[in-house]
């Protein structure tokens, strides 16, 4: 039974913890990004007192794993392998985009989902789940990264994420679009079916999931790209 879990999200540029204890579940949220790694440890903490947990009780710990900011990543398994190795409790990964796709199911009823990120560069992260057919276990093999133009939505899904504001007029159609993040107690709703699939690792296996391996560009890089964009096309 999972009835003492601990959850959280840093792939964004918002915080998300939640713990829960029998039926009873406490939830957080607040700003991320730069301010995670200084705050993740105090709200985990706070949480697990004010459900009257100690770390060492909990049957696992829950942790988005990515697709995302890499310094959120980064973040999220660090303090994930510190606390498991220190309580000896077992880890949880989930997919950034799978908590996207159970958002919009929890909120809306979206039973068949393309979850999407903003991972900057003018690029999404993406995937598409269908809970109709397979549960959390219905989604793409591998998230995609892709132009926003690339993106397909199947007729009669939706289309849910943060990308709306930064990619909205060139996303595909949609049957509804909802804004959401990928939240802590999505990922406690989605575990025990994961727990009872046996998707728990050991401490040491805490990775985070790369989508993409590089995040910036040299000064070069950019000069070039700039200068190539600045060439007119040759003509007909």
């Amino acid at each position: 039974m999972s009835d003492k879990l601990l959850a959280f999200d840093t792939s964004t540029e918002h915080l998300s913890v939640a713990v829960r204890h029998g039926d009873r579940v406490l939830a957080h949220s607040g700003v991320g990004g730069a301010q995670a790694s200084s705050t993740l440890l105090p709200l985990i903490r706070q949480l697990l007192a004010d459900a009257g947990l100690a770390l060492a009780e909990l049957d696992a710990i829950v942790f988005g794993r990515g697709p995302g900011s890499f310094t959120g990543l980064r973040t999220a398994c660090s303090v994930a392998q510190g606390l498991a190795f220190g309580a000896k409790v077992p880890l949880l990964p989930v997919d950034t985009l799978l908590a996207v796709a159970d958002e919009a199911r929890h909120a809306f009823g979206a039973q068949r989902v393309v979850a999407v990120l903003d991972a900057r560069m003018d690029q999404l992260y993406a995937a598409h789940y269908d809970f109709d057919t397979a549960g959390p276990f219905g989604g793409d093999p591998e998230p995609l990264l892709l132009a926003p133009e690339a993106l397909e939505v199947p007729p009669g899904w939706a289309l849910a994420g943060n990308a709306f504001t930064a990619y909205g007029p060139r996303l595909a159609t949609a049957t509804a679009r909802h804004e959401v993040l990928p939240t802590a107690a999505a990922m406690l709703r989605l575990a025990p079916a994961l727990l009872a699939a046996g998707r728990t690792v050991p401490a040491a296996q805490a990775w985070p999931l790369y989508v993409r391996d590089k995040v910036a560009q040299t000064t070069e890089e950019r000069a070039a790209i700039k200068a190539a964009a600045a060439v007119p096309p040759n003509p007909a």
